[in-house]
């Protein structure tokens, strides 16, 4: 049975790359920006990258809301392009360059006495999914779990998984497909699959080896939420991530078949399923 739904999801998904698909999104609705505490304009840019969800503020800004900042908390660096005049030696005309400057931030968990200003974020409220959650704590020797809101991933200097907590999804589903996900990146950790998207030092945001375990991952994740039940309301969001990747490695759709067979073993490895047979 596990070996069918394996197979008819793989196929599914490489159909449905062939029909195209929308862009993906995030399944998930609260803490998905970082913004500037005062303003609560959304940072831009390479910032969006530099700084998680949530709102900062300067050490200027702490002080005049008079609060303070916790000792031993660490800043983190907002960068901008100030714009300089000066003359041009070769005309002697003025002009403008633009300079790379930057600043520090804190992130309001890390300070007293300043309060969010953030607007009260929409949860939503659902029923666990038995067949989701018998996967979940079937996993033996799994990492370590938080709900924080805003980001999903797995860490594996920490052996640590993320997830933002099942009342900021609007679909229960999403919920335990991006926990999936997530959980299906850990079995490449050193002590389980040790898989090369996980365990390789140069496997970093975007190299070839960060996208092929984000195919396996997702894969993983679609496989998963097939034996759980309710494959079809996760399905054309999976499929639009996986396609997001595949840009990335070329659009070489081959790699689907590999990723498939790695992310079976993954399931195998979570569901403790003894297969013998070589891919």
């Amino acid at each position: 049975m596990t070996n069918s739904v394996y197979e008819i999801v793989t196929n599914k998904i490489i159909e449905k790359l062939e029909q195209g698909v929308v862009p993906w999104q995030k399944p998930w609705v609260n803490g998905n920006t970082a913004v500037n505490w005062k303003t609560q304009k959304p940072y831009r840019g390479i910032n969006i990258m530099l700084l998680d969800p949530g709102e900062y503020v300067t050490f200027k800004q702490v002080q005049e809301a008079k609060g303070k900042v916790k000792k031993g908390a660490k800043s983190e660096i907002v960068v901008f392009w100030k714009w300089i005049e000066t003359e041009n030696k070769d005309t002697g005309k003025e002009e403008k360059i633009p300079l790379l400057r930057y600043y520090r931030v804190f992130n309001i968990n890390q300070c007293e006495g300043i309060e969010s200003k953030r607007k009260e974020e929409e949860t939503f409220e659902h029923d666990p999914i038995e067949e989701a959650e018998n996967i979940v704590k079937g996993y033996m020797s799994a990492p370590s779990f938080s709900f924080n809101s805003g980001r999903a991933y797995y860490q594996p200097s920490m052996d640590h998984v993320n997830v933002p907590p099942m009342k900021d999804f609007p679909k229960v589903e999403e919920y335990y497909c991006t926990f999936f996900h997530e959980l299906v990146h850990s079995t490449g950790h050193t002590s389980r699959l040790k898989r090369t998207g996980i365990t390789s030092a140069t496997a970093h945001f975007g190299s070839e080896e960060y996208s092929q375990e984000e195919l396996v991952a997702e894969i993983g994740a679609s496989m998963l939420t097939g034996l759980a039940g309710f494959v079809d309301v996760t399905f054309n969001n999976s499929v639009s991530y996986i396609q997001s990747w595949l840009r990335k490695l070329k659009d070489d759709k081959t790699l689907i078949v590999k990723a498939a067979s790695q992310a079976q073993k993954a399931i195998d490895f979570i569901l403790r399923v003894n297969n013998k047979e070589e891919d």
